[in-house]
């Protein structure tokens, strides 16, 4: 794994501009549930708080003295804003739970490299869930951190956090009509020894499974043979998460961080959790 030391001022003031940020969006979200009249660069409607949540970590990350770029899900284009790192985020995983009320998150990436760049060029990676208690996990110089995050504090809850030996859950995403045969065939599998857990947020999902161990995966489909997850804002960040917290990630035949993004808004089909199901998982789609 890349050596991140090079960055640790820069990457400290990331993480510390996102922890203050986070209460600040969780807050925000009242108010914001509608859909604006816009769609994100993917074809996606865009909901009110996420259009609200990208320009508040534009204005505090794009600001940061060491920050190069700023991307985000929400816009179609790099924003430079100086000398230094790339920060890639999803400003709001999972925003379509805002009409139920359910968990979403926050995704953050920092690249060495100008984007779109590759899992090789990430420093640290990290994201935020709003469940009932606000949690920032961070993966970075080889550990992984989680904290709760309160309006004036953050406090840590576990200094290496890493995927338990005894996997137990599993969630998978897509319609299950959309699913190819050897993927539908896998699954067949895993039902009979995890339990189900899918909330519909990713970050919801991959948190059950780095607290709990098994298996998330976001796969290609009939209908999206190239998956539904941004490569960049998603795929790579959250396979780094992952592999750093002792797990594996893949795009059903290698790690994520081994794909080379061609462009900015690509997508990939999503498999990470305890090494045992994803390389089970590669052998099945093999």
């Amino acid at each position: 794994m890349k050596a991140a030391e090079p960055h640790a001022e820069v990457v400290d003031e990331i993480v510390d501009a996102i922890c203050r940020s986070a209460p600040e969006i969780r807050r925000g979200l009242v108010g914001r549930r509608g859909m604006v009249d816009e769609e994100n660069p993917s074809g996606e409607a865009q909901a009110e708080a996420d259009v609200w949540a990208d320009e508040l970590l534009e204005d505090r990350l794009a600001s940061i003295d060491g920050v190069g770029q700023y991307a985000s899900e929400e816009r179609p284009a790099v924003v430079d804003c100086g000398e230094g790192v790339a920060v890639a985020v999803d400003p709001l995983d999972g925003s379509s739970n805002l009409k139920s009320n359910n968990a979403m998150g926050t995704i953050f990436g920092v690249y060495d490299a100008e984007l779109p760049a590759a899992g090789t060029d990430l420093v640290a990676a990290g994201y935020v869930l709003y469940g009932p208690i606000t949690t920032l996990l961070v993966a970075y110089d080889d550990t992984v951190v989680e904290y709760e995050l309160t309006s004036e504090d953050r406090g840590v809850v576990e200094r290496d956090v890493s995927i338990p030996d005894d996997p137990v859950v599993y969630g998978f995403g897509g319609r299950v009509p959309d699913w190819p045969d050897d993927f539908a065939d896998y699954v067949d599998e895993v039902e009979d020894e995890l339990k189900l857990r899918y909330g519909g947020a990713m970050i919801a999902d991959v948190n059950q499974i780095v607290t709990y161990g098994g298996i998330f995966a976001y796969p290609a489909l009939e209908s999206a043979p190239d998956g539904k997850l941004r490569l960049q804002f998603e795929g790579i960040p959250i396979g780094y998460v992952v592999e750093t917290a002792g797990g594996a990630s893949s795009d059903g035949t290698r790690s994520l961080l081994d794909v080379e993004p061609t462009e900015l808004h690509q997508r990939v089909p999503l498999h990470v959790g305890s090494t045992e199901y994803v390389e089970r998982l590669e052998a099945a789609l093999d």
